[in-house]
């Protein structure tokens, strides 16, 4: 099989002399000025039977200057009349782009890949067959696509490759949250390369950027029983570093975006939260950065605040305030090295290069948790963002139902 791109309109006529048993022949094919041909010669004596067929072309959306996402969940993906809803948000409103699950909390795939190795991951029971067709759909309308990948959680990869997976230290045994959930040691270079090889085949079918999620150590569960084969005692926000500088090397210069979700407290704490991960050491690696600002994430007395989630403008103007800050700024403060634990360091501060703070992407609260949210809220929150200087944000409605009030009406 032999590629030959298109440059421009017209026929060419090729003459193709071959010796010995091949004989001559020749053969006609037409340019158009998009995408490529696949042409099969069979070669029989002199004669040369030519095929044509169009390659199938994928496409991608040009990164909006202000991302307004929704997110929508592998098993809604797979429900047309469902992701029709959200399809139909996106078409009324001022959001421009849709969150999809690619790999959720159960490691499993919600589209059906080309590449032989990701075949035995795909989900037995939320998944999207057309997920390529989906993505096209959403591409026409203009909509920007991002998959999400949930990393390090993920027991099915850790039923497959329990050599991988952090375990108890009593007794050898998988480890488990609170939740009955396992994780991958975050030091693990095989399941960083099973990552990207979700990240690089979604990417092939046509999603515009990728947005990495769980990339952190575990921290909901028996922590006295716990033991990371890999990782050992190596500092939390140096593997994960580690993880992060491998993902942008590796992706670097494929053309795919990429996005890390980060908890809402490393926009104003400077330790590692003791899951590994830093504001400062995320930015460098990837093109957006979102913090998970959920107001009903924020433990009470934060900042003053009796409860958070009663005052949503107001928390994410203070935490947007500071990630930009800390964004845009050309040293930080951080925590003495070798030590995780915030109330015995005294930060120091480092060099660091200054980014554009709109590489700060929050994700917004548009659910009811610990209180009612609503159009006020969810608004609240979206007005603040705006205020702290940024221009993007995500909405995250674990249900896929979306406080339309909140949003602005698209311009006709």
């Amino acid at each position: 099989m032999k590629k030959f791109r298109k440059y421009g309109f017209g026929i060419i006529v090729g003459v193709i002399a071959c010796a010995g048993i091949f004989g001559a022949g020749y053969f006609f094919y037409l340019l158009d000025a998009s995408g490529e041909y696949e042409i099969t010669a069979s070669i029989k004596n002199t004669d040369i039977l030519i095929e044509e067929k169009e390659k199938d072309i994928v496409t991608h959306v040009k990164t909006p200057e202000a991302v307004k996402a929704i997110y929508m969940t592998s098993c809604v993906a797979g429900t047309i009349s469902f992701r029709n809803d959200l399809v139909k948000v996106a078409d009324s409103t001022e959001i421009n782009s849709i969150i999809i699950d690619i790999k959720d909390y159960t490691g499993k795939l919600s589209y059906i890949p080309e590449e032989e190795n990701l075949k035995p991951y795909v989900s037995d029971k939320c998944r999207a067959p057309d997920m390529k067709e989906f993505v096209k759909i959403l591409h026409n309308k203009g909509i920007y696509v991002i998959g999400r990948v949930t990393v390090f959680q993920d027991p099915f990869y850790v039923s497959k490759h329990p050599e991988n997976a952090v375990i108890r230290a009593i007794d050898g045994g998988i480890w488990k949250d609170r939740k009955g959930i396992s994780y991958i040691d975050p030091s693990s270079i095989d399941a960083w390369n099973h990552i990207l090889s979700i990240a690089t085949s979604t990417y092939n079918i046509g999603f515009d950027e990728i947005n990495f999620d769980y990339i952190r150590f575990p921290s909901d569960g028996d922590m006295s029983d716990i033991k990371f084969p890999y990782s050992g005692n190596m500092k939390k926000s140096d593997v994960i570093e580690n993880f992060f500088s491998y993902v942008h090397k590796q992706l670097s210069g494929t053309g795919i975006k990429t996005s890390a979700d980060l908890f809402g407290m490393v926009t104003v704490n400077y330790d590692d939260l003791n899951i590994g991960q830093v504001l400062e050491k995320a930015l460098p690696y990837f093109d957006y950065i979102a913090p998970m600002v959920y107001p009903s994430h924020f433990p009470p007395t934060f900042n003053g605040w009796q409860n958070p989630n009663t005052v949503p403008y107001e928390l994410i103007k203070y935490t947007m305030d500071k990630a930009v800050e800390r964004t845009v700024a050309t040293s930080t403060k951080i925590m003495t090295l070798g030590s995780e634990i915030v109330a015995s360091s005294t930060p120091i501060r480092y060099a660091k290069e200054s980014y554009d703070k709109n590489k700060i992407r929050p994700w917004l609260q548009d659910f009811d948790y610990g209180g009612n949210y609503d159009i006020a809220e969810v608004k609240a929150q979206i007005k603040a963002t705006y205020a702290a200087g940024l221009n993007s944000f995500m909405l995250w409605a674990p249900s896929n139902r979306y406080t339309l009030g909140a949003l602005e009406k698209e311009i006709e």
